[in-house]
């Protein structure tokens, strides 16, 4: 009995395998994506897209950016009719698939990944009518927005990961023990005992990370967002000159940031979002920057991706940057053998 069970699980085992290999090299077969970061394809009937479920729709997924100087959409969306859903749509990055039916059987938001490209999100919204469907969609808005926002960080952070500037992720380590994955092209633009700056300039644009260090105050909430500005303004003032004498970056007075707590593969960290300017200079936009405590507890660390795109619309330039944000890892431990 004990060996007709080793070799059933055995069985199971093998099977296991083979269906994940399976599963591995069916994925490996599919294309890669296509369409521009931030769009999604929205495959429906006509009624319904201009009907009340596109309506809502477009008010989840095409409300305006916050901190962005000029409107612009979370998502930009392109509607597909099911009949004209080809394999040209299919390898898109970004797809809901809306089914409208009476015979609809399990009604709900499902979250699919890879299944006609790589990497893809595909969100299926299933509902008997179109008024459950306009429920599901405000009571599911917040899972739609976060996997489409998960989904466009995951691509660029595999990307900066795959296409890495070794020597900058060394630096800042050296500094505070970890540091983003920075893509090809950033150049380091200035290093201090406790603050780096690092940037990626082509023509009209800018995308920037500063990262500092500063000593931990007993008794003080260093994580408040009054401590965090306070500080930020002395550290651009002493570290991020203007064009001109007399100017410097500062965080804008205009505008107070957002700060929001939040915690993404184990490192908890207040993320704020708003705009800097160059004092007294006409220079400005959006930033994101993340702050949280050094793994000894003995420093609190700020890192900043901002944009300077006075031309064009900042909506991706900032994502970019965000995703640097969000590569974060600390410095692996060396492992000390056993005596």
């Amino acid at each position: 009995m004990k060996r007709f069970l080793s070799y059933a699980i055995l069985v199971l085992m093998a099977l296991a395998i083979t269906s994940c290999s399976g599963e591995k090299r069916k994925k490996a077969l599919l294309p890669n994506i296509s369409g521009h970061a931030g769009e999604v394809i929205v495959v429906i009937d006509k009624g319904d897209w201009e009907g009340a479920v596109g309506t809502t729709l477009r008010d989840t997924l095409g409300q305006d950016c916050k901190f962005l100087p000029q409107r612009e959409p979370l998502y930009s969306l392109v509607n597909v009719i099911p009949s004209g859903f080809t394999n040209m749509f299919q390898i898109h990055r970004n797809i809901i698939v809306v089914n409208i039916k009476a015979d609809v059987v399990d009604p709900g938001v499902k979250l699919r990944q890879d299944i006609w490209a790589k990497p893809q999100i595909v969100i299926s919204i299933d509902a008997k009518s179109s008024t459950e469907a306009v429920d599901l969609i405000k009571e599911n808005s917040r899972l739609i927005i976060s996997a489409l926002e998960q989904a466009e960080k995951d691509r660029l952070i595999a990307n900066h990961k795959r296409y890495e500037e070794r020597a900058l992720a060394e630096a800042v380590t050296k500094m505070i023990g970890g540091s983003p994955h920075f893509p090809s092209g950033y150049k380091l633009k200035k290093q201090t005992e406790d603050f780096i700056w690092i940037s990626y300039d082509i023509q009209y644009v800018t995308q920037g990370v500063l990262i500092y260090k500063y000593p931990v105050v007993e008794g003080e909430n260093m994580m408040s967002l009054d401590n965090i500005l306070a500080e930020n303004s002395r550290m651009l003032k002493e570290n991020v000159p203007g064009m001109f004498e007399g100017t410097y970056m500062m965080t804008s007075e205009f505008a107070t940031p957002s700060i929001e707590y939040l915690k993404f593969r184990g490192r908890d960290f207040a993320e704020l979002r708003g705009f800097w300017e160059v004092y007294n200079d006409y220079m400005g936009g959006p930033f994101v920057a993340h702050t949280f405590y050094s793994k000894d507890g003995k420093y609190m660390i700020f890192m900043e991706g901002f944009v300077y795109a006075p031309k064009f619309d900042k909506r991706t330039y900032l994502r970019q940057v965000e995703s640097i944000l969000y590569s974060f890892d600390w410095a692996k431990e060396d492992k000390k053998e056993d005596k």
